[in-house]
């Protein structure tokens, strides 16, 4: 008997380090999982809904909670009863500290807010607003309501210098899903 998909959520914000979200796709459909992606506003500022469709072969969910729904489910809600894992990656400072606040605005916060599924965050952002104390204190309440994170690598960032804040390799990221689904 085959072992059934398991379904994952993949939360794509507005980080330069988005085109490494599509290698996730690709490498996340190569394990058997399902892909779902849901885009912030600001995430398709940089690259089209259209490229993550194809990679996954699924609807790209889109950043606005009161759209025309395609069914007449809560969309955020029968997203997030769905899903296995949510992996936010990259996952911006923005991200992480309305996740921190508890605001829902978007589909994406909604639908981790709706969710019992395990989640996961990748941050990709400059050095300087990793490091910065707020972003910090984020990471540690979060952490402390059992949100996993994938730390960044040292690399050359969006600004021109090398520093903590890559997002981590889409192999290491593979790692924790597979790892966090066994869990």
């Amino acid at each position: 008997m085959e072992k059934p998909k398991k379904n994952i959520i993949l939360g794509v914000t507005a980080s330069i380090a988005i085109y490494k979200a599509c290698e996730l796709v690709r490498r996340l459909k190569e394990c058997g999982f399902t892909v779902k992606v849901i885009m912030t506003k600001e995430a398709e500022e940089l690259i089209k809904p259209i490229v993550f469709a194809s990679l996954s072969g699924n609807r790209v969910y889109r950043a606005g909670i009161f759209d025309e729904p395609d069914t007449w489910q809560v969309e955020h809600v029968s997203l997030a009863e769905e899903a296995d894992l949510i992996l936010i990656a990259p996952a911006t400072a923005n991200i992480i500290a309305k996740l921190s606040a508890g605001i829902c605005d978007d589909l994406l916060t909604c639908t981790v807010c709706a969710s019992k599924a395990n989640l996961l965050i990748a941050p990709a952002m400059n050095e300087f607003m990793y490091n910065n104390k707020i972003t910090q204190s984020n990471i540690a309440k979060l952490k402390s309501c059992g949100y996993k994170f994938i730390a960044p690598r040292k690399g050359m960032l969006a600004c021109g210098k090398v520093g903590l804040g890559c997002l981590a390799g889409p192999e290491d990221i593979v790692k924790e899903v597979k790892r966090s689904l066994i869990s």
